[in-house]
């Protein structure tokens, strides 16, 4: 049987691995961490998950934590007035829930089911010399880690990337004691020109959880974390944050906590589209998937998302190659059919971190009243290709705004 490699032990390292070792190849992920490191450590994302990608989980039965975690049920867009009231609010409900299950629980359960299945799991902060090694030892390498200097080899894609530095000042915070929503969704909150937050339930070590998730405009009041240094520093930045520009989300956090002491996060990066093909000093060839070359800024909470679906287009396309080499007219291909989806996803994203333009706010004002164009917008961050063309082209917004 065929032997790939993977290295990156994340969504989609760990759920490619997983598909793969069931269908009988024989699968190494190499990973920088132990599952005792991921779940001993910080948090490392936010997210949070539509069912379109959950079905992935779903169809490798790998969703070994669906019954614990808590559904999420809709999506909801607030926006704030300059007096701190919302001059905008509605709520609607998703066609199929969503889910959240932190990483540090996900990971290392299922880099526990991959070893029980036969996969090898290699521990080892990979470098260039070591993916030398694994080319020539593989039918095919695959790279799945996002920020690590290995994805330096995958140049990057200019004409994909329009940005060339952060969008946003990141930062997440888990909590319990948030009062629920009813029904229960993702509440997303913007202030214009300040940034955004959106908040959600969770399943993290602890138990359930919210986890709160701010965007900071860069160089804005909400690019404030520089100097927060212990984690009830960052739970008080949070807070404050929320008092300021969220007052009505400030209210529901009133008796919150943080789940643990590395239930925080702060960083930020700049959203970048790579070239999925890369080559090695020998000249062996290397392919990219999630991450790795189709980095989103998390302001549309596709990342997991992403890296799901890379996860399953690249298990079919390896399975239906049978004995053929992966050759790099294969490797361009198989990311080409993903980044028919993916393109989609990061036109919305990128489009998100600029300031909204005319249609897009008569398109959210629109929601307001007109159920249709609501449904439309909460449920096209499961398939963000049916936000298209109506969310980018004026003229089409109108003609939907109309037929709503």
């Amino acid at each position: 049987m065929r032997n790939i490699t993977i290295v990156g032990a994340g969504q989609a390292g760990l759920q490619l691995g997983l598909g793969l070792r069931q269908k009988g190849y024989t699968v190494r992920v190499v990973s920088n961490r132990t599952a005792e490191d991921f779940a001993a450590g910080k948090v490392m994302s936010s997210q949070f998950m539509f069912n379109d990608a959950l079905q992935a989980e779903r169809d490798l039965g790998i969703n070994y934590w669906e019954k614990e975690c808590p559904y999420t049920d809709g999506l909801g867009v607030s926006i704030a007035a300059p007096d701190g009231s919302k001059a905008l609010q509605w709520v609607y409900l998703l066609d199929k829930p969503g889910q959240s299950v932190d990483q540090r629980v996900k990971y290392p359960g299922w880099m526990k089911k991959f070893q029980e299945i036969g996969g090898e799991l290699v521990i080892r902060d990979a470098n260039v010399a070591d993916l030398e090694n694994y080319a020539r030892q593989s039918d095919l390498l695959i790279v799945a880690g996002g920020k690590g200097d290995i994805v330096k080899l995958f140049e990057r894609d200019a004409e994909r990337s329009p940005f060339d530095k952060p969008q946003r000042a990141l930062a997440l915070t888990y909590v319990t004691g948030l009062t629920p929503y009813k029904p229960t969704h993702v509440a997303f909150n913007i202030a214009p020109t300040v940034g955004e937050y959106f908040v959600f339930p969770a399943l993290t070590t602890t138990g359930p959880c919210e986890i709160m998730v701010f965007e900071g405009i860069p160089g804005g009041p909400m690019d404030c974390w520089n100097d927060v240094k212990t984690p009830d520093q960052h739970l008080e930045r949070s807070i404050e944050i929320l008092n300021k520009f969220y007052p009505w989300e400030a209210e529901r956090a009133r008796n919150v906590k943080l789940t643990d002491p590395n239930g925080i996060l702060s960083g930020r990066f700049a959203p970048t589209v790579r070239k999925a093909v890369a080559k090695l000093p020998s000249g062996a060839l290397v392919l990219g998937i999630a991450d790795a070359v189709v980095l989103n800024d998390p302001i549309t909470g596709q990342g997991s998302n992403n890296a799901a679906k890379a996860a399953r287009s690249y298990l079919k396309r390896i399975l239906d190659h049978g004995n053929k080499p992966f050759d790099g007219a294969w490797m361009q291909q198989t990311f080409d059919e993903y980044w028919n989806y993916a393109q989609f996803v990061t036109g919305w994203t990128n489009a998100m971190l600029q300031p909204p333009p005319p249609h897009v706010i008569n398109i959210l004002g629109a929601a307001q009243s007109k159920p249709k164009i609501g449904k439309a917008f909460v449920n096209g961050f499961d398939d963000p290709r049916t936000f298209f063309p109506w969310l980018a082209d004026p003229a089409e917004a109108e003609k939907f705004i109309q037929a709503a």
